[in-house]
């Protein structure tokens, strides 16, 4: 196997987990890590016996691929960098502050031909995978996606640092654009919406209700799917799918339904989103979750906060 020469820029909670993960990765190189925090990047580098870059801009010459895992504010800038100079780029989410960023980093990559990946993690969360299958003709969509508050993601609203998990997961299974955007928002313990919640039509007539808190007591990843004579339901935290489906005509006596459930083994979705990464860069594939889907989750993420600012501008 053909080992790729990788780097990590920012490696606070996330980025060391992606650090480990190239380590142990056989198609992968570690040359170093980066970070402004010099203790913890020097931490790093000694856990995983590669090179620490008190400047990033060192580890563009002697890699092909990157991960940034930096602050959402600092991705636009980080991958723009790596991407001009001919390197893979796979930033986490949101993969920048706004989607015209977006849009001028995927023009820079496709000018290159390189690729550009978004950590959209729940792609390849193996509940997911597992239960797609057959998730074609999606009617209506509804999500919960709730945690204690957490410091880490706090430079964005919980659109951006939550919410937008589970638009890219819903723009992955519906087959058409957004058409309209009914939204709430609620300021409990930031300046900006910690607690949001988006009712989204789209053309082809579906319709997805998704709310996301970080203000929460407890921790919950729901995702429930109904189509024509099936529903599906998904717990991302715990690896739990149930699908059912419909027998047909209902008959006297009998359930007009067909159930079946799973719990599933939890995976390690951050080591398959990379290993997916790799191997597109290797083989000059697309990616999974490319950069184009980042943008789409960005630019539905934006209509959200803008009829949340639109209804706090009316009140």
């Amino acid at each position: 196997m053909t080992v790729t020469p990788v780097g990590v820029v920012g490696v606070g909670y996330l980025g060391r987990f992606h650090a480990q993960k190239y380590a142990k990765n056989p198609g992968a190189g570690l040359v170093g890590v980066a970070d402004i925090d010099e203790k913890a990047g020097r931490a790093v580098a000694a856990e995983l016996g590669c090179e620490f870059f008190p400047d990033y801009r060192d580890l563009a010459a002697q890699v092909e691929a990157v991960s940034i895992a930096a602050s959402t504010r600092a991705h636009y800038a980080l991958s723009k960098f790596f991407l001009e100079r001919g390197v893979n780029v796979l930033v986490e989410k949101p993969m920048t502050e706004t989607s015209r960023e977006a849009a001028e980093l995927n023009r820079l990559a496709e000018a290159g031909n390189l690729r550009l990946q978004v950590g959209h993690i729940e792609r390849f969360n193996p509940a997911l995978l597992a239960a797609r299958e057959g998730l074609d003709r999606a009617s209506f969509i509804e999500c919960h996606r709730l945690a204690p508050f957490n410091a880490r993601g706090a430079d964005v609203s919980v659109v951006l640092d939550l919410m937008i998990h589970d638009l890219d997961v819903i723009l992955s299974l519906v087959d058409a654009p957004p058409a309209r955007v009914s939204a709430i928002g609620i300021a409990a313990l930031t300046a900006s919406v910690d607690v949001a919640n988006a009712r989204i039509e789209f053309a082809n007539g579906a319709i997805a209700n998704v709310t996301a808190s970080r203000a929460s007591t407890k921790a919950e990843r729901k995702f429930r799917v109904w189509q024509d004579q099936q529903y599906v339901s998904i717990d991302f935290g715990r690896g739990v799918v149930q699908k059912v489906r419909s027998r047909g005509a209902w008959k006297p006596g009998e359930s007009p339904l067909d159930e079946e459930s799973w719990n599933l083994e939890k995976g390690d979705a951050l080591a398959a989103e990379i290993d997916a990464f790799l191997t597109a860069v290797r083989n000059g594939e697309d990616c999974i979750v490319s950069g184009r889907d980042g943008q789409a989750a960005l630019e539905l993420a934006e209509l959200i906060l803008a009829d949340i600012d639109a209804r706090r501008s009316a009140r």
